[in-house]
Order: structure tokens, then sequence, then C-alpha cells
């Protein structure tokens, strides 16, 4: 059963690879290009905690991002069933779950707030292969 952690964080940023850079020699961050997804994707990884990855600014798409909209993914072991709980306490499904190849899957949902927050459900099948 999942704990519920924090387990990815994105940040947006005009130019991914700049923001990695940034933070490598900032913070000492380990950062590489993800290119199982968006062309202009870099991931993060600090010594411990969660890592993340640096989300292209855009006005495009399901789910536009402008600088300030950080959004971070807690680990779920059902994204349906997360998503039915959370409707039911007064939150609203944004994305329905995606894949993410190689990895699992994910969901972006609103809090009663408004606030965008994630969901991840880990694929281990994908791990292993």
């Amino acid at each position: 059963m999942s704990a519920h952690q924090i387990v990815h964080i994105e940040l947006p940023a005009t130019d991914g690879s700049q923001a990695s850079k940034f933070y490598s020699n900032v913070f000492g961050w380990k950062s590489q290009a993800f290119l199982g997804g968006e062309a202009d994707y870099w991931m993060f990884q600090p010594e411990t905690g969660p890592g993340g990855g640096f989300n292209p600014v855009s006005d495009q798409g399901i789910l536009p991002t402008k600088p300030g909209d950080v959004l971070f993914y807690i680990d779920t072991d059902n994204i349906e069933d997360s998503l039915s709980k959370i409707e039911s306490e007064g939150g609203k499904s944004l994305v329905l779950r995606q894949e993410i190849p190689g990895m699992g899957w994910y969901a972006i949902f609103t809090d009663p707030t408004g606030n965008r927050v994630g969901l991840y459900e880990n694929n281990p099948a994908a791990q292993t292969a």
C-alpha cells in the first residue's frame, strides 16, 4: 500500500537545459534530459529527497504552465481510486491517467482551493523490463 509520499516535483522553466545547469551548479543536483516525453524536459535529482523535472513554460496544451506553477506528484497504488476519492471530497480531475513510457502513469487534479497536484502510479513491470 502506498504511503502517499511526494515523489516528483516540477518547476516551470523557459529553458530546461539552462534551468538544469543552474540547479546543478548552485546545489549540486544531478540532471539529465528525459527522452521519453516532451522535447525540452530535463529531470533533476538532489542527493536526498524527491527529484523532479523542469516543465516547459507554455500557454499551450491541456495545462498551460507559467513561472510559479510548481507541481508536485503524490505516489498512489491506483490513480482511478485516488481520483474518485478526490472528486468525492470536492477536488476535480484535470488530466486522467496518462502513461509515462517505461515508468508508470500520472494524473493531475485540483484540490478544493484550486491548487494543481499530480498523482503518480509506478509500473513495477517497466522497472524490470
